[in-house]
């Protein structure tokens, strides 16, 4: 047996070991830091899809309640003029009942509030 410096063969293989063992720890760290990064390139880009999803979901609540508001104020424009002419067409029918409106005339005033 020989004592003293290793030969050729044995300082080769323990470079190897030295070197394959750098490697794969540096191998680890890379994996784990690109697992971190990734982690927190999901993190960011959640955090931005739920600000979207909440600024949607305002303008479509905002854009409900301007639609219901429209919706409200037609229907008020709409029974106004109803209501108005069911109204006229009642003083006609009482007018022609109480006698003072002929039947004709009745008929002709009716047929006008009808007309618009």
């Amino acid at each position: 047996m020989r004592r003293g410096r290793p030969g050729l063969v044995g300082t080769m293989a323990r470079t190897a070991v030295v070197a394959g063992t750098a490697s794969a720890v540096s191998g680890n760290v890379h994996r784990r830091q690109q697992a971190k990064w990734q982690g927190q390139a999901d993190d960011a880009a959640q955090a931005d899809f739920e600000a979207q999803a909440a600024a949607n979901a305002q303008q479509s609540q905002a854009q409900l309640a301007a639609m219901q508001a429209q919706m409200s104020q037609l229907q008020q424009q709409a029974a106004a003029p109803q209501d108005d002419m069911m109204s006229k067409l009642k003083q006609l029918a009482d007018l022609n009942a109480a006698g003072v409106l002929s039947d004709e005339e009745f008929a002709a005033a009716k047929a006008k509030v009808l007309a618009g």
